[in-house]
């Protein structure tokens, strides 16, 4: 073959798009640039381009997903300040309410929920075990004078609500049904439940310790015998006077009549010690004697929620 054969016989073979040869070593792929791959070469190459565009599609999945997540959270955290800014507002307003004697209808209703919380989540009934507890450590460090003239003064109105029948068995029972466990009150009926039975431990407790029990009512004096009974069938007995009001006091505010009641005890020789009740009308005004302890109260935020 001539010189010029020869030469484009080697410019054919370097411009073939792909071509194969077998040798010793196995196959072999060309390329038009003139570089040589082995198949095994080429299926590792192949395999890193997969893994590289899977990896990516990954990394993609994953920002997406992350993204979502921080987006849920931000929401999340938005709707516990709401939670929170709600809270502190309806508990606020509670103690608006009681200082202005607010009806029913001007509670917010954004607090009627939260009022049901705090009582089925056993908030009330931590904060009711708090109090008592103080409570009982004040008494702890004073004992009555010789003279008996001293006296604690306590609320029964926020033991006789209108729309309770309970009796002193019933209530000792459920003392060892559902509050000798650990668990909160778990409905409105077990707070109220529990909060009279409390009330009664620390009434018997200060009654067994000497002290002088007067109770307080706004009850008019017409219904003195009646709530004498009541009193008596949920296990309140032994108490040195019972203060109802009278005919003429009906139209007075109620925390004038008490003050002016605690006033009238002090000025014939009664020393008061404590006043104990759920309601500020009863901690206000002169002669609360030494320390007043207001119970936990939530809003009454239903009509036909019984009175805690």
């Amino acid at each position: 073959m001539s010189a010029y054969g020869h030469q484009m016989e080697r410019e054919f073979s370097s411009q073939s798009l792909l071509s194969r040869e077998d040798t010793e070593s196995g196959s072999q792929y060309v390329l038009e640039s003139g570089f040589y791959m082995k198949s095994f070469a080429a299926t590792i190459f192949i395999a890193g381009l997969l893994i590289v565009g899977v990896l990516s599609v990954t990394l993609l999945v994953t920002l997406a997903v992350m993204l979502r997540s921080c987006e849920s959270r931000s929401k999340g955290v938005v709707e516990i300040e709401k939670a929170s800014d709600s809270y502190h507002y309806c508990k606020a307003f509670a103690l608006h309410g009681e200082l202005n004697s607010l009806e029913e209808p001007e509670i917010p209703p954004v607090c009627w929920n939260l009022a049901i919380h705090y009582i089925e989540g056993g908030e009330y009934e931590r904060d009711l075990n708090f109090m008592i507890s103080m409570i009982e450590s004040f008494f702890d460090t004073i004992s009555p004078s010789d003279n008996h003239l001293d006296a604690v003064l306590i609320d029964i109105d926020d033991i006789l609500a209108s729309n309770h029948t309970y009796t002193y068995q019933s209530m000792h029972q459920q003392q060892f049904n559902q509050y000798g466990s650990n668990k909160p009150s778990g409905s409105i009926e077990d707070a109220a439940n529990l909060k009279h039975w409390r009330i009664l431990e620390l009434y018997v407790k200060l009654k067994s310790r000497g002290w002088s029990l007067i109770l307080l009512s706004r009850k008019p004096e017409r219904q003195r015998n009646v709530t004498a009974e009541q009193l008596k069938a949920v296990g309140f007995n032994g108490w040195s006077s019972l203060i109802m009001r009278s005919d003429s006091e009906m139209e007075t505010e109620t925390w004038e009549y008490f003050s002016r009641r605690r006033t009238a005890m002090k000025e014939g020789g009664t020393q008061i010690i404590s006043v104990i009740s759920s309601q500020l009308d009863a901690l206000t005004g002169s002669s609360l004697g030494k320390r007043v302890f207001k119970l936990p109260k939530p809003l009454r935020y239903n009509t036909q929620t019984p009175t805690l």
